[in-house]
């Protein structure tokens, strides 16, 4: 089987005949109803522009910095919820895991509570418990049948009420443990920021090379290599770019880097493996997926894994950044952003259409507009109107471009 979808393949071909036939391909697929990241790269550029241009403060290296950190919880949450979305599910318990996830690894690393545990096993228990959940709520909806808005919505209400049993009226726990408040307190040397970003450029070039090297093998286009470098290029600039803004303040942020190294390890598992190609066969088509031999109930409950998980270690980050947990752990907008971040940046509600990608992009778009507008003085409700019309934006765009391209038979 190839490593590349039907798209990539179409893309090669079109590069192949240079630069010209690369963009005429873009275009008609632009055409066709498949915009990609095109809309949320567009309109994250315009939000920086204007922002940019109405406060001083904002493009500054002290507020990249922050922006990055703010940005990290929910970009991790909505890694789990692409992988959710591109199976045409859902799941409203992301915001209750996240706390619970918060919860355990405080408890964890509690001194004098008989636990006492290092920050790192205190993070992978607490990853674990959110797996666990995900497995429990993926089997009700794979296994049993139960829709899953039910299932994460009774997991929503539930979780909320082990968060308030946890706390009791101890109602908050301070978290002591260095390494799991480096999670989102920690920076990185300044040496190490350019040695990771000229290490991410190496690796890019690499996985560029490699992937060159299987298409020839299997027969297939391999594209314009001049393309692939210019691509490379741009990668690079933004890498060393976002190294140089932060080393003006306190340095590369590790919650970004964990964010950026998530966020490549999910794209590799969604698009190289096969449990990945399983995930899209399975949101496009349940039942032409079981007929292929898919075993359509175990996707499932491993998707939920994912996204119990990947919810679990974004509330450790909310935890690390307060250096505490309380009662509203994992309350307030954490859901709504997850969901929102995941929809904005490009996912499709409706299943098997979407990037691992997304989930930051989207991230980058709530955190940019919530950050400029906190710099400007607005108050809650004007950035949760502005974040519900750039949902809306986004499902609308999503519906159009879905059935444009089922009128062109994509």
């Amino acid at each position: 089987m190839s490593v590349l979808g039907p798209s990539e393949v179409e893309l090669a071909a079109a590069e192949e005949g240079g630069v010209r036939a690369a963009a005429r391909a873009y275009l008609e697929r632009v055409r066709a109803g498949d915009v990609g990241s095109l809309p949320v790269i567009v309109a994250l550029a315009l939000i920086t522009v204007f922002f940019t241009a109405k406060t001083s403060v904002f493009f500054t290296s002290i507020n990249f910095d922050n922006l990055i950190v703010q940005m990290a919880p929910v970009a991790l949450i909505a890694i789990g919820v692409v992988f959710v979305l591109l199976l045409g599910e859902i799941d409203l318990s992301i915001g209750s895991v996240s706390g619970v996830g918060g919860v355990v690894v405080a408890e964890l690393q509690q001194a004098g509570t008989g636990h006492n545990l290092g920050g790192g096993a205190a993070i992978a228990i607490a990853i674990a418990v959110g797996a666990l959940i995900g497995a429990l709520q993926g089997s009700f909806v794979a296994l049993i049948g139960v829709p899953s808005f039910v299932v994460t919505l009774a997991g929503l209400l539930a979780f909320q009420g082990v968060i308030l049993k946890a706390l009791g009226i101890q109602g908050v726990i301070g978290i002591q443990s260095n390494t799991v408040n480096n999670v989102a307190n920690y920076f990185l040397p300044k040496e190490w920021g350019w040695a990771i970003a000229a290490a991410v450029t190496v690796g890019l070039c690499a996985v560029t090379v490699s992937g060159f090297v299987t298409r020839h093998r299997a027969g297939l286009p391999i594209g314009n290599p001049l393309l692939a470098a210019l691509r490379l290029a741009a990668l690079a600039v933004i890498a060393f770019g976002a190294v140089a803004i932060c080393n003006h303040a306190r340095g590369v942020p590790f919650a970004g880097l964990l964010v950026i190294g998530l966020i490549g390890f999910w794209t590799y598992v969604a698009r190289r493996t096969t449990f990945g190609r399983h995930v899209y066969a399975v949101g496009g088509n349940p039942e032409a997926a079981r007929r292929a031999g898919i075993n359509v109930a175990r996707i499932r409950i491993l998707v939920f894994m994912i996204s119990g998980a990947m919810a679990a270690l974004g509330g450790i980050a909310f935890a690390a950044r307060l250096s505490s947990v309380d009662l509203t752990a994992g309350s307030g907008t954490v859901l709504l952003d997850s969901i929102a971040a995941a929809v904005i940046g490009g996912t499709s509600l409706f299943g098997g259409r979407g990037y691992v990608r997304s989930a930051l992009l989207g991230a980058l778009v709530i955190k940019t507009i919530e950050n400029g507008l906190d710099l400007l003085g607005q108050t809650d409700w004007v950035k949760n109107v502005t974040t519900g019309l750039i949902l809306l934006a986004a499902v609308t765009l999503d519906t159009l471009s879905r059935r444009r391209l089922e009128r062109v038979g994509r």
